[in-house]
C-alpha cells in the first residue's frame, strides 16, 4: 500500500502507479467534510467544491464542461461525515492539460451569484427528490435518532432549511478556511510516474491558499438509553424499511478486527444469521444485513431489512432477538473460521486496481487509521479467535440501547412495531417531509 508524503507547502501526497491501463485517477480531498459545517448552513462543503466547476474569471461554467469532455476526463464530488473530495479520472495523455484545468479552478474560482443559486436550487431538487426513496428515508430517520445534534448526523447535501442561506460570502470563506495547503490531500493512481505525480501534485498545491489543518474536535456520538423507534411516516407504504442500531467500533479499539468478524458472522454474507433467518427461513425480506461503520471517531453497527407491512412487526421482534442472543452468546468457532477466509479472500477485490488501493491509503489519511490498517488487514482478520469475536460482541455492542428506525405507514404499522419491541422507551412519528 502506498504511504503518504507531504510536500513542501504542507499538502500530503500519496501516489499509486501503475501503467497497465492508459488512465490516470486522481483524488483531491478536504479533512473536513458535512460534520464542519455550519448548523445553519448545512451543505456548504458540497456546494463549495461543486462551485469550483462552475467558473473561473476566463472559463464559463459551460466552457470547463466542454474542456472536461474534451479531454476525455471525469470530475465529481463525493462526500462522507469528515471528509470531502474531487474525484478524477482522465486518459493520461491528457494529464498535463487536465492538471492545469483543475489548477485554474482551485486558484481562480468566480463564485458567480447566478451559478451559485443554480447550483442551490439544483441540490434543493435533489433533496426533494431523495424523499421518494423509502430507504433513504429509513437512514434519515435513524440518523435522526441515533446521532441528534451531533455533527456526525448532518447530511452532506444540507437540508431544505439550509441551503437557501448559503452565500456568495459563505462560499468564498470556506476556501479561505478548508482549502487550503495543510488541510488537503492529494492522490494520484494508474499511468503516472512519480515524478509526474510530485510535479502535478506541486501544481495543484500551489493554487491553493495557505493555511494548516483544521482540528478536527468531534469526539463520538453517545448512544441515547433504552430502545426508541423513530418513525418515518409516509402514505400508502406496503413495505417498511427498518434500520436498527447501536454504538459501534473505532478503528482504535483493540478489538475492532475482532468486531469486524464477529459482524460478518451475524449479518455480512449471503449466508450470515440475519439473512437465513429472516430472508431464507421465513421470506419476510429480500435483504438482510449488518455493517460497522467507520469514522475517525466510534461510529454506529446497525441492521437493515425491508419486509412486507404485515410482517414487520414480527421481523424487528425477530431482529432484536437474535441480537440478543449474539450479544450474550457470541460466536462459534465453525463461523469464525469459515468467515475469515471469506473475508481474506475477499478483500482481493478490494485492492485489485492501483485506483482501488488508492482510495484505501486516502481514507487511511483522512481517517487517521493506524498506518498498517489495510496492509495488516488479512493477517489482522486472521489472528481473530472466537473467544476474542464473542468477547468484542458483549464488549461493544448493546441490544438494550437502541435506535429503531422505520419508514412505512404509521396508521398501519405503528401498533405492531410497539408491540414487538420489549422494554420500549419511547416512539416519535416523523411526517416524512420533515426529513427533508
Amino acid at each position: 500500500m502506498p504511504e503518504s508524503q507531504t510536500l513542501s507547502s504542507g499538502t500530503s501526497l500519496i501516489v499509486e502507479s501503475a501503467h497497465t491501463v492508459p488512465l490516470v485517477s486522481m483524488v483531491i480531498a478536504l479533512r473536513t467534510g458535512p460534520a464542519h459545517d455550519p448548523t445553519d448552513r448545512l451543505g456548504l462543503a458540497r456546494i463549495a467544491l461543486r462551485m469550483l466547476r462552475r467558473g473561473t474569471s476566463k472559463l464559463t461554467s459551460r466552457a470547463i464542461d466542454e474542456r472536461i469532455d474534451l479531454l476525455g476526463a471525469e470530475l465529481a464530488v463525493d462526500t462522507s461525515s469528515t471528509s470531502i473530495a474531487m474525484h478524477a479520472q482522465v486518459i493520461s495523455r491528457n494529464f498535463g492539460a487536465f492538471i492545469e484545468l483543475l489548477t485554474e479552478l482551485l486558484s481562480d474560482p468566480k463564485t458567480d451569484t447566478d451559478e451559485l443559486e443554480r447550483l442551490k436550487r439544483e441540490t434543493l431538487a435533489e433533496i426533494t427528490e431523495s424523499l421518494d426513496s423509502d430507504r433513504g428515508l429509513a437512514q434519515r430517520a435513524f440518523s435522526r435518532g441515533f446521532f441528534g445534534d451531533h455533527p456526525y448526523g448532518r447530511p452532506g447535501n444540507g437540508t431544505l432549511a439550509t441551503v437557501g442561506h448559503i452565500t456568495q460570502d459563505d462560499v468564498k470563506r470556506y476556501y479561505t478556511t478548508h482549502l487550503v495547503h495543510g488541510n488537503v490531500v492529494i492522490g494520484l493512481s494508474g499511468d503516472v510516474t512519480s515524478a509526474q505525480a510530485i510535479d502535478a501534485a506541486n501544481a495543484l498545491s500551489n493554487a491553493l491558499r495557505t493555511g494548516k489543518p483544521l482540528v478536527d474536535s468531534v469526539g463520538p456520538p453517545l448512544m441515547p438509553d433504552g430502545r426508541t423507534i423513530w418513525f418515518a411516516d409516509k402514505p400508502d407504504r406496503t413495505q417498511s424499511q427498518l434500520v436498527v442500531g447501536t454504538l459501534g467500533t473505532s478503528a482504535k479499539d483493540p478489538d475492532h478486527h475482532a468486531l469486524i468478524v464477529a459482524n460478518a458472522i451475524f449479518g455480512g454474507t449471503f449466508t450470515s444469521r440475519l439473512m437465513r433467518e429472516v430472508r431464507s427461513k421465513r421470506g419476510w425480506s429480500y435483504g438482510a444485513s449488518s455493517r460497522l461503520s467507520l469514522e475517525r471517531a466510534r461510529h454506529a453497527f446497525a441492521m437493515s431489512t425491508a419486509p412486507g407491512t404485515a410482517d414487520t412487526g414480527p421481523c424487528l421482534a425477530l431482529m432484536i432477538k437474535l441480537l440478543e442472543a449474539w450479544v450474550e452468546n457470541g460466536v462459534t468457532p465453525r463461523e469464525t473460521s469459515f468467515i475469515q477466509r471469506y473475508l481474506v479472500r475477499s478483500h482481493a477485490f478490494d485492492e485489485d486496481t492501483a485506483a482501488k488501493r488508492l482510495h484505501l491509503s486516502v481514507d487511511t489519511e483522512l481517517l487517521g487509521l493506524p498506518a498498517d490498517y489495510y496492509r495488516n488487514y488479512k493477517s489482522s482478520i486472521s489472528a481473530v479467535t472466537p473467544e476474542a469475536a464473542s468477547q468484542a460482541v458483549k464488549k461493544r455492542l448493546s441490544a438494550s440501547n437502541l435506535v429503531i428506525a422505520i419508514s412505512g405507514t404509521a396508521s398501519d404499522t405503528l401498533d405492531a412495531v410497539t408491540k414487538a419491541v420489549p422494554d420500549l422507551a419511547g416512539a416519535h412519528v416523523l411526517p416524512f417531509a420533515e426529513l427533508g
